[in-house]
């Protein structure tokens, strides 16, 4: 028999040896163990992996079952049927409304994830939760990736018993909060995966004020999360460019829904989020200076005395800095941030004190684009003539509009909004490319130089300060051709 529900459910990653901790921890019912054999499947195109799904075929105690599953965040859309023999069910009917039967035709199977998994039926509250401690691995050809990993699924009751029941858990073994599946796993060791962009949510018309906060919540979160992960595994510098883009979008969302959210919580985590990306800020900073500034000059060869001394001195600048970045996101204050940051978006108190979701939500986005945007227009004028500190000023409120902007995208007149995004990106962009002086100056005064790297610091310096009028007219153009775009709402 098929059967669909709604899986309200929190998965953490975590070592093999505080499996024993973990599970005393919870105590309740002994569900006892199994092993768990699932195959996974997706077309030559990835087109499951493109929808936000899964799909594999799974030896259970009861049998083989087809399970499809579907979405991010605490809530995940899970259709199931059982199935005979190897082959999978192509007439599915969620499978059909994900990929279509074209697609479904070209399944093929990718790799193999084998479990032990041990059961325990918690009660938390008034509420029960099914704990599943899943340890096993991946496999792909030859390839293999350890898995361990623990569930909390919501059988009963309210979702803020699951946030509740994995706050006492991280007082026993640090636990990270991730929205990989076993399927991204999977495609992660047959496909390596890079650092993860933002995605655009996904709003439906009529979703309300909140629906909309917590689709663009959820999106952020998933991407401070993955690519906080990735840093803990290794130094990748377009990871923390997107750690960073992360917790700034999630700050500004924030400050957009502010009238929906005020409150101390919500200054406490936007402060969190604050402290996280500036952990990154230096390690950036330096990524940026040296790809954009110093090898190209120093791969054409320029006569500049003390180059290859100011080289050397950012490498080991980078080093430190690259170590402070990723010792921040293997702190228990980050993985602690991420868990406060999905309960606060799922179940926060402001949920409760909202009538009718505050609201429908393009009303809101037009109420809130049309501040940011009313905003971005007084602090521009007479861009030329603003020093620095007030032209960074209107590049963070264009940031802030570009990514309200694109939040809200779904519900607002495509054409328009297109175009005011187009222009907002090139203004920011501008304004960027003239902040670059100012900030390459503060950080090599960071870095308390001397002698040969100090004059070299100065000549590469110059040279930035040398590009403000190009830059300064672009950003101009950008400016005035935004003010002429129509309302997208």
């Amino acid at each position: 028999m098929a059967s669909e529900t709604q899986e309200v459910e929190l998965k953490f990653l975590c070592d093999p040896a505080d499996g024993p901790a973990l599970l005393a921890a919870l105590g309740g019912e002994d569900q006892g163990e199994a092993e768990l054999a699932a195959t996974y499947f997706d077309t030559p195109e990835r087109d499951l992996r493109a929808a936000g799904a899964g799909l594999r075929l799974r030896d259970e105690p009861g049998g083989r079952r087809q399970t499809l599953k579907a979405g991010r965040g605490l809530k995940r859309r899970e259709a199931e049927i059982p199935v005979e023999g190897q082959a999978l069910d192509l007439s599915h009917p969620a499978l059909l409304e994900v990929i279509g039967p074209a697609a479904a035709e070209r399944l093929e199977p990718l790799f193999e994830v084998r479990v032990r998994r041990t059961l325990r039926t918690v009660a938390e509250g008034e509420a029960q939760v099914e704990a599943a401690l899943d340890q096993g691995e991946i496999r792909a050809g030859r390839r293999k990736r350890r898995l361990c990993e623990l569930e909390l699924e919501l059988k009963a009751g309210e979702p803020a018993a699951l946030f509740a029941l994995a706050g006492r858990l991280f007082d026993v073994a640090p636990l990270y909060l991730s929205f990989e599946t076993k399927a991204d796993q999977g495609f992660a060791l047959v496909e390596p995966p890079g650092a993860q962009r933002h995605e655009p949510p996904t709003l439906k018309d009529g979703v309300s004020a909140a629906g909309a906060f917590q689709a663009m919540g959820r999106q952020g979160l998933a991407q401070l999360a993955a690519n906080g992960l990735i840093l803990r595994a290794a130094d990748q510098p377009e990871a923390i460019h997107q750690l960073r883009v992360a917790a700034r979008r999630l700050r500004s969302a924030f400050s957009t829904f502010k009238p929906l959210l005020a409150g101390a919580e919500a200054e406490r985590l936007k402060g969190e989020l604050k402290w996280i990306a500036g952990a990154c800020d230096e390690a950036r900073e330096l990524d940026v200076f040296l790809a954009e500034t110093y090898r190209p000059a120093a791969q054409k060869g320029a006569a500049i005395h003390g180059l290859a001394d100011l080289g050397e001195a950012l490498e080991s600048a980078r080093g430190r800095a690259h170590a402070r970045a990723r010792a921040a996101v293997a702190s228990a204050r980050f993985r602690r941030l991420l868990l406060e940051l999905c309960a606060f978006v799922e179940t926060g108190d402001w949920l409760e004190t909202l009538e009718e979701g505050g609201g429908d939500g393009l009303d809101f986005a037009a109420q809130a684009l049309g501040q940011r945007r009313r905003k971005l227009a007084r602090q521009g004028r007479n861009l030329a003539l603003l020093d620095d500190a007030a032209r960074h000023k209107v590049r963070i409120e264009a940031k802030k509009l570009r990514y309200a902007a694109e939040g809200f995208r779904p519900l607002l007149k495509d054409k328009s909004a297109r175009r005011l995004i187009k222009q907002v990106r090139k203004l920011q962009s501008a304004l960027g490319s003239l902040n670059d002086g100012a900030v390459a100056e503060a950080l090599l005064t960071r870095l308390k130089l001397e002698g040969p790297a100090l004059y070299a610091a100065g000549h590469l310096a110059g040279e930035l300060a040398s590009r403000r009028g190009p830059g300064l007219a672009a950003a101009e153009a950008a400016f005035e051709k935004i003010l002429k775009i129509s309302d997208p709402w």
